[in-house]
Formats: structure tokens, C-alpha cells, sequence
């Protein structure tokens, strides 16, 4: 979820990785493909019609385009044997799975009504919609059967495997590592975001808060579990920007989360929306405002005929595809702790360049400097829409 506007920009004169021993990957990052943004100008691009075929325009906008066996918006030719796997699917895996992920999800709401049982709603700022902050038993009941329904609900959706790794760094506790250091506990985990799975992964590995859209809190059954969740609610298509208040939110949490062992982290995906899990989009900055140590985590979704990114097609459509394959893959890389050096919190924009530099280098993926505005242009292309309304939009 986006919490800046300013993304962060890679510059040729910008230092090494540095901070908690990490080691510098410059050179690395420096010889990976780098896409440049696909058009001379907005003005420009908003002038012109779409012309392009869907290869094209898959090229241009690589960072949201779908490689899997559906195609462009999960809607191209399928042969006869996928087809007949998705008939049998439609009509067996999918009603099953569709009980169980119901079931699954009213029985954590029936724990969070009882966890918040004359419990009252803590709203920062003094409005808009608050969450739940609980403590002692609550927390407790909360938090564990929130990981293990989180876990079951990966289990419905076919991820019953879920293969993580543990990255150590050559010469981590060398000198450069102080030791105080490593006894600090990070404020907020940073992810690539690839598909709605990512928060189930999230809950259950270690069940964060993190930014959802307002109307998240007004949804049955899904808004009190966002609000014991602890997420912060921002109305992303309200044209009278609420972002210094939002990111103020933020930046407290973290600084609260960095401080006590008891509160819950931040979970924050700095490129604001999601890829098909090749790409790593610019990084904004408002995961890094708060000057404490970040929990760099890498998710990847290897697949044989549908990829579970969500980039491109209907939310519907998407889940359906996903209920319908009889196993689904997920790899997990966890980097260590990144501590930022003087420089580093000084430059809230440095900060979250090097630690994109560094998941990029770590989960091979590939930088892009393309953005939310141009996955809308990309959008409105594959639905044959006139690009100007696209672009204008705000980028949240």
C-alpha cells in the first residue's frame, strides 16, 4: 500500500548498502536490466490513441503483463485439456474450497467479536475509522488464532506448502555488525506485493497491522478483523489528499513497534501496488520515515499454468482461477534485519532505495521505474479505454 507520493530514485552517486553489516551489492544491481519509464511524456501519452497489439503494449508495461498459460487479463485461449481441468475444478474443488474458506473466515470473526467485547475503538487523529487495541487475553486469543486460520485460509487457496529461507549474509558478525544493534527490533516488515495472498502469508508468519482502504473497515465480517488487525484506514480515492496524516499514523506505529516488544509491527508494501512478481517497482518512502530498522521480506509464487499475481484481471475472475488449480507454490526469502546508517535516516528516500536495491539483488528481481500511473494506462489499454482519464488519476 502506497504511503508517498515520492518514489525513490536510483542515482549513480548514491552509497553502497550500508548499516547492520549488510553487504554492498552495487555492483550487483548496477549490471540488472532496468526498465525506464515506456513513453516521452504524460502529455504526450495522453494525446495519443492506443494503437499497440497486446504484445506491445505487454512490453511496455512488462511489470503487470501475464506470462501464465490465460494470458493478458486471464482471458486469452486455453486448449482442451486446460479447459477440462478447469471443468472439473468448477464444479468439485471450487464449491469445497469455497466452504472452507467460508467457514475459516466467519469462525476468526466469531473470536474477534468475542476478543473485543466491550472494547473500544482507538481512532488516531480523532476520526475516521479506529481500530481495535488489545491487550493481555485478547491480544493473545487474537493473535494465535489469527496466524493458525491465516495459515488455514493459505491451505484452502492450494498453498499447502510454503517453503522459506533464511538469508544469511557472508560476514555478518564481522565488525561492521554492533551488537547493540542486533538487539533492536525492527518497526515494520517491507514486502514485494504480488497478489492478495501476501497478507495471509503475512498473518500467519507474524500477523502485522498494515494500511487498507477505509471502505476495508465497512465490509461484513472482513472490517472487524482489519480493525483487530490494527489496520490504519485510508480513503485512497478521496481527492483532498489525507497523506500527512495517514503517514503520521504510520510513522508512530513503527516508532512504537521499533520501541516495544508487545506491539505489533507494521507490514508495508512500499511499491504500492502489485506486479506479476517478476519486477520490483520504486519504493515510496513512507515505510522509512520513522528512521528505525525494517524487516526486508521477499515473496515469490512460482507456477506451471496460472500465476497467482493479481495485476491485470478482475478480482472475481482471479480468485476463481486460483480456487480452481490443485496446487499453488509460494517461496518466502527473509533478509536480515536492515539497520540504516546516519546517512541513510537523514534521507528517508536513500533508505528505501537501498533496501529496494538490496531485495532486488536478493530475490533476482528486476527494477522498473514504472509506477501505479502507468499500470492504469496499462489498463485502460487491455479494456480498450482512451488513456487520459487513466493518467490523470491520482497516484495513491
Amino acid at each position: 500500500m502506497a504511503l508517498d507520493d515520492s518514489a525513490a530514485t536510483t542515482t549513480s552517486s548514491e552509497p553502497g548498502l550500508v548499516g547492520g553489516g549488510v553487504m554492498n551489492s552495487e555492483e550487483k544491481v548496477a549490471a540488472r536490466p532496468l526498465l525506464s519509464p515506456p513513453y516521452p511524456s504524460a502529455t504526450a501519452t495522453a494525446t495519443a490513441p492506443v494503437q499497440e497489439s497486446i504484445e506491445e503494449l505487454d512490453r511496455r508495461y512488462a511489470p503487470y503483463a501475464r506470462r501464465d498459460a490465460y494470458g493478458p487479463m486471464g482471458l486469452g485461449p486455453i486448449g482442451a485439456a486446460e479447459a477440462a481441468r478447469l471443468a472439473f475444478s468448477a464444479v468439485v474443488l471450487v464449491p469445497l474450497r469455497v466452504v472452507a474458506g467460508v467457514l475459516v473466515l466467519v469462525a476468526y470473526y466469531l473470536v474477534c467479536r468475542v476478543c473485543t467485547l466491550r472494547v473500544e475503538e482507538e481512532r488516531e487523529g480523532g476520526e475516521g475509522d479506529g481500530y481495535a487495541r488489545l491487550e493481555g487475553w485478547r491480544r493473545e486469543g487474537v493473535v494465535r488464532c489469527g496466524r493458525a486460520l491465516a495459515r488455514a485460509m493459505m491451505f484452502v487457496f492450494g498453498f499447502y506448502w510454503i517453503r522459506e529461507y533464511d538469508c544469511r549474509f557472508p560476514g555478518a558478525e564481522d565488525e561492521h555488525v554492533d551488537q547493540s544493534k542486533e538487539l533492536e527490533r525492527p518497526g515494520a516488515t517491507v514486502s514485494n506485493h504480488v497478489s492478495y495472498a501476501d497478507i495471509l502469508y503475512h498473518m500467519s508468519a507474524s500477523f502485522p497491522s498494515f494500511v487498507a482502504k477505509r471502505s476495508v473497515a465497512r465490509l461484513p465480517l472482513v472490517g472487524l478483523i482489519s480493525k483487530c488487525l490494527g489496520c490504519i484506514f485510508v480513503q485512497r480515492e478521496s481527492k483532498t489528499s489525507d497523506f500527512k496524516g495517514v503517514s503520521g499514523a504510520v510513522t508512530e506505529r513503527i516508532q512504537r513497534a521499533h520501541q516495544q516488544k508487545k506491539a505489533p509491527m507494521m507490514l508495508l508494501f512500499p511499491e504500492g501496488t502489485t506486479t506479476n512478481g517478476d519486477y520490483l517497482l520504486p519504493f515510496k518512502t513512507g515505510a522509512f520515515l520513522a528512521k528505525a530498522p525494517v524487516q526486508p521480506v521477499i515473496l515469490r509464487y512460482p507456477y506451471k499454468r496460472f500465476n497467482p499475481a493479481w495485476e491485470s484481471m478482475s478480482g472475481a475472475r482471479h480468485v476463481f482461477l486460483l480456487l480452481c488449480q490443485f496446487v499453488n507454490f509460494l517461496e518466502v526469502i527473509h533478509l536480515p534485519v536492515y539497520y540504516p546508517s546516519k546517512q541513510e535516516k537523514d534521507d528517508p528516500k536513500l533508505y528505501a532505495n537501498n533496501v529496494r536495491k538490496l531485495m532486488a539483488v536478493e530475490g533476482n528481481l528486476i527494477l522498473s521505474e514504472l509506477g501505479l500511473a502507468e499500470k492504469r494506462v496499462y489498463h485502460e489499454a487491455l479494456n480498450g479505454n482512451s488513456l487520459p482519464r487513466a493518467l490523470h488519476q491520482k497516484d495513491d
